[in-house]
């Protein structure tokens, strides 16, 4: 059994999201559904589950402060560290708590509407379909992404079988029931469809996740997500042989530079 490297569980978890997920997953990822979105200058765009607030801040800088932009979601900590990261950057953006199954804006006042990796988390997509429906003006756009099938993604499919074995069901369950949860195309335009949008288009894209080790790529992810109470609550032998064990799985990912692998996604864009 390897000898664990040191790291420490600082910080909450929306610091960890920030400081970890964000440069690694959400920030390369948010470019590109910026890109689709092709906001104009002088249009309300709203960012729904918003997170640390990756996209809107995107969109700010790409609209160099023409138009208005709010960050949504039910999470005041995320929230708090979005304003502060927004802030650092010299960027002016709404932060709003609130929920995606009941936005809190009235009717057609949004020219695009955003969400990136979160309808699969939603307890009523459907609903919150709805509601993004309801806040675009005529012919705005949704555009928004959901992960493709977690066997698309090695690095993650191993980190849930490893999770499931070393920590506990739940904690595998976690991930493939989370972020993973909505991956097949024709269910997600079949939702949309359904919530009267129009002009449903969906593509693929893949990129590589780097990291220095299989190692760091485990405690990165696990720190800023909720299986960072898992890991951590779980007894040191426990966390040294899911870390084994991941190791050895990815190592065909592994050369000279460090871990990379795929993951995959579904990009949709929509009009009312």
């Amino acid at each position: 059994m390897s000898t664990q490297p040191q790291w420490q569980f600082v910080g909450n978890v929306p610091e960890n999201y920030e400081r970890y997920l964000v440069p690694s997953i959400f920030g390369p990822w948010a470019k590109d559904l910026v890109e689709l979105a092709r906001p104009q200058p002088g249009e309300r765009v709203l960012d729904i589950a918003c997170g640390t607030g990756i996209v809107a801040r995107t969109v700010a800088l790409k609209l160099g402060g023409s138009g208005s932009i709010i960050g949504l979601d039910v999470s005041l900590p995320m929230l708090a560290v979005a304003r502060s990261a927004a802030a650092a950057e010299g960027l002016s953006i709404k932060w709003q708590e609130g929920t995606a199954v009941k936005l809190p804006l009235i009717n057609a006042t949004c020219d695009v509407v955003l969400c990136q990796q979160g309808l699969q988390f939603f307890p009523d997509r459907p609903a919150a379909l709805r509601e993004m429906h309801r806040v675009l003006r005529s012919r705005g756009r949704l555009v928004l992404s959901v992960w493709t099938g977690i066997d698309r993604s090695p690095g993650f499919a191993l980190l849930a079988d490893a999770l499931t074995h070393r920590i506990s069901a739940e904690a595998g369950a976690l991930m493939t029931s989370g972020p993973f949860a909505l991956s097949r195309a024709e269910e997600l335009r079949t939702l949309v469809a359904n919530a009267n949008f129009r002009d449903v288009d969906i593509r693929t894209a893949t990129k590589m996740l780097q990291y220095p080790s299989p190692q760091d790529f485990v405690l990165r992810y696990v720190t800023g997500s909720a299986l960072g109470g898992f890991f951590a609550t779980a007894d040191e032998r426990a966390q040294s042989a899911l870390l084994d064990d991941v190791s050895l799985a990815l190592s065909k990912y592994v050369d000279d530079q460090g871990l990379a692998f795929p993951i995959e996604s579904n990009f949709l864009v929509a009009r009312k």
